[in-house]
């Protein structure tokens, strides 16, 4: 297998777990609107742009966990790097999420500032804080598993979510044993 071949296949493995985690959950937040836009004229992307966001997403995450101050506290309990990843995770969500319904605004109103004056004049706060909320908990989950997934080894959580069960209580016996 060539290089760029090897190459690729990495980064495929690398940006699958993200962009699956956040296909799933976009299309729960676009349910989520659909369901608080229902009757108010207002529509929302398909599932073919909700897929690029989730493509977009599952890489960003994986350059976000290249940078050295994303694993800032490596050696304490994971409640840090939890917390730490989901606070920024929710901070450029926050911002995507806004920039995406400025988008809108500003090519009806023409310029970035008429755009940007519109949308806050618009924009239905309690819609866009209650998204928020569903992106924050869906983000704290994706870093939750993602560190434990860092803790114990990817191999091992494969086994304990897709293994054989059996398997999976006799090692728990086992080192219960301390054998």
């Amino acid at each position: 297998m060539s290089k760029l071949s090897a190459k690729v296949k990495e980064e495929f493995y690398a940006i699958l777990p993200p962009t699956i985690f956040f296909f799933i959950s976009l299309h729960l937040v676009v349910l989520i609107r659909v369901l608080m836009l229902k009757g108010t004229g207002i529509t929302l992307g398909t599932s073919a742009s909700v897929a690029v966001s989730a493509l977009i997403l599952g890489k960003a995450v994986v350059i976000a966990d290249m940078l050295p101050i994303i694993n800032r506290y490596p050696d304490k309990p994971l409640v840090y790097n939890v917390a730490w990843k989901a606070i920024l995770y929710a901070l450029v969500a926050t911002l995507v999420h806004y920039l995406e319904r400025l988008v809108d605004f500003w090519r009806e109103a023409g310029s970035f500032i008429a755009g940007n004056e519109k949308l806050l004049a618009e924009i239905v706060w309690p819609h866009f804080w209650a998204i928020q909320i569903v992106l924050m908990m869906l983000i704290t989950m994706y870093c939750t598993i993602s560190e434990i997934g860092r803790v114990i080894g990817g191999d091992k959580m494969r086994h304990l979510f897709f293994g054989p069960r059996q398997l999976l209580d006799l090692e728990v016996e086992c080192s219960r044993k301390g054998g």
